[in-house]
This record gives structure tokens, sequence and C-alpha cells, in this order.
């Protein structure tokens, strides 16, 4: 079962905590569900494992000063920008059922990316040596993950209709040779999160060999329900 918990928009220091709690849970358990996260982040910026001081064009107290958190975090990559408009999705699998292949899960979710853009008649690919999804020469989705005792953690983040300047305050993932994009622009006009998300899902599960899913909508607490007081799995 693919157990999907809706967070609305939260800030990215209120989302990790939790994430991270479900990800300790699962590999604490013998839980055999599959959990999916999506959260639509307050603006912040999130230097990956990869990062090593360079691609802010700017101090990290100056982003700061423009409303931006800046987090140092577990994911793999380098620099990245989460905002409203982009559609934020968190999947912590316990990969020992998914075939503890780290490689195959992250093409699986650019497969996932690559599938919505397709549903809305664009052409979805791959870039030999990086990871993410690109469509006309535009990356449109950033993958990033962590792997904790075969649980995953972090994700991936697609740009529906994201303030697109916001990209322009940071090299996006380290990469200079390919612009930013979003579904909104490609297509032409703005397209509904809620409608993304449904197409995602879709997809999600398709990929990902899921026949059955629930959809919980967190939106008003912000808190994910799937996890107790003491921070175990509620059935």
């Amino acid at each position: 079962m693919l157990r999907i918990h809706d967070l609305g928009t939260l800030a990215y220091s209120r989302t990790t905590p939790q994430q991270v709690a479900l990800k300790d849970a699962v590999r604490a358990s013998r839980h055999e569900d599959d959990f999916l996260i999506f959260v639509e982040h307050e603006p912040v910026i999130t230097l990956g494992r990869s990062w090593e001081g360079g691609n802010l064009l700017l101090s990290e107290d100056k982003y700061r000063e423009l409303g931006f958190e800046v987090h140092k975090v577990s994911r793999g990559g380098d620099v990245t920008y989460h905002g409203p408009g982009q559609l934020v999705a968190y999947p912590v699998f316990h990969l020992s059922r998914h075939g503890k292949d780290i490689h195959k899960f992250l093409s699986n979710l650019e497969e996932v990316s690559i599938r919505v853009l397709a549903s809305y008649g664009l052409p979805g690919e791959r870039k030999e040596g990086m990871t993410g999804a690109w469509s006309k020469g535009r990356k449109v989705c950033a993958i990033g993950v962590a792997i904790s005792g075969w649980v995953s953690y972090h994700g991936l983040a697609f740009n529906v209709n994201p303030d697109m300047k916001h990209f322009g305050l940071i090299v996006p993932c380290g990469i200079r040779e390919y612009p930013v994009g979003s579904l909104s622009e490609l297509v032409g006009k703005d397209v509904p999160m809620s409608e993304v998300r449904e197409r995602f899902i879709d997809s999600f599960k398709e990929v990902f060999a899921q026949t059955e899913h629930t959809y919980t909508n967190d939106t008003e607490t912000g808190k994910l329900s799937c996890l107790d007081e003491e921070g175990h799995i509620s059935v």
C-alpha cells in the first residue's frame, strides 16, 4: 500500500524533522507500507552533500535577509531552491522491498517526472551523468535523495509554476549549461497544482508498481498524521 500525505505549504524547517522521524519509524518497524509526502515549501535554499561553498551567488545572511531559509542537508546533490509553485515529493521507502538498487530508485523517480511531462504532450529526457528530468533543454525536476539503513528520504522537486526569478539567485544544482524551466512555461499557461499532483500520483503508482493508495490531507495541522506522539507509525 502506498500511503500519501499532503502537508500543503510548509517551511522546510518544519517538514524535515517529520520526514526524518518517518524514515526512522519505517527503518525500526516491520511495517510494509510505502509513504509519499507532498509539500510546497516556503522559500528555502538547501545545500546538499556535494556542496563545497560554491554556486551561491549571495551570502547565506543575504538570502535570509531576503526571506529565504538556508539549510545544509543530508541529501545528495548541490544547491537547490524550493518555493511555492513547486511540487516537492518525499518518498519514504524501505528499499529492501524494492530491490536495494539506489540507481534504479533514482531512475524511477526520473521516469515518474518524464511521464508527467508526457501527459502534457511534452518530451521528457535525461542528461547523461546528471540526475533529474529535462524538457526542451530545461531542467524541470531536480532530484536529491538520502538513504539510511536502506530507507529513502528527501526526494524530488517538480517545477509547476514557481517564481523563476528565485533560481537566478543560485547556480541550481551546480549546472550552468542548462537553464531551469517550469511546466507552466513549457505548456504556455498556468497549470493547477492539484491536477499535476493527481497525474504525478498516477505515474508514481505505475512506475513503482503500486496498485493501491490512500491520500491524507494534513494541510490543516501541517503534521504527518501517520505518526503518533511517540514517533511510531499509526495504522
